[in-house]
């Protein structure tokens, strides 16, 4: 994201994709307006959260108008990057990690998992979903040769944070973490947690306690 829209709420950051998936959907479609409340029913973001997102980046649309589908395209792919790639490893080519490799997030321009790192003989020096996976012996220097800056964690949650530590010197500066664990990094390198048991565990909650009305 561009430098100088890092000061806006972290919670706006993290749907900032989500808008631009959808003004992308509709720019595809011929559309060439919108209101915040299309927007919402898309998104499934209140409007009135959506207008104050939009508003940290100046008046992005018009009352009685909504916003202008392509102007709306061309500014978030210039505040997400769409234009530059961000290389990415994956560490772990288990079912999980596998199942990433082939999908690739092939609807993102701007992302891409470059390599791959496991210890099983049946994966190195292999190539899955056209992504070379190499021994992690090797973990420290494909990652500084290919310039990765985000790697994606599915391995052992026992093995997370030894892993961590040998790529807390390297160009990485973010970790998608799929394991467990809570990981210790520099105050340079970010962590986004994805923990599919705990949110499993909350949406059983969540279907407990508030029902959705019939």
């Amino acid at each position: 994201m561009s430098t100088e829209q890092t000061k806006i709420p972290q919670a706006t950051a993290k749907r900032l994709p989500l808008y631009y998936r959808f003004l992308k959907n509709l720019h595809a479609s011929g559309k060439l307006r919108v209101s915040s409340a299309e927007l919402s029913d898309a998104v499934k973001v209140d409007s009135a959260t959506i207008r104050r997102d939009f508003s940290y980046f100046g008046a992005l649309g018009k009352k009685g108008y909504g916003y202008n589908v392509n102007y709306l395209l061309s500014f978030f792919r210039k505040t997400l990057d769409q234009d530059e790639v961000t290389k990415v490893g994956l560490i772990g080519v288990g079912n999980l990690g596998t199942a990433l490799l082939n999908y690739n997030f092939l609807k993102n321009n701007n992302t891409k998992i470059e390599v791959g790192f496991d210890v099983s003989p049946d994966k190195v020096n292999q190539k899955i979903g056209d992504v070379s996976v190499y021994h992690m012996d090797d973990l420290e220097k494909v990652i500084e040769e290919n310039d990765i800056q985000v790697v994606i964690l599915t391995v052992p949650s026992q093995h997370a944070q030894t892993i961590t530590d040998r790529i807390s010197q390297s160009t990485v500066k973010g970790i998608l973490n799929f394991t467990p664990a809570r990981l210790t990094v520099p105050p340079a390198i970010r962590v986004h947690h994805i923990d599919l048991a705990v949110e499993l565990q909350s949406l059983i909650y969540f279907l407990k306690h508030y029902p959705a009305d019939m």
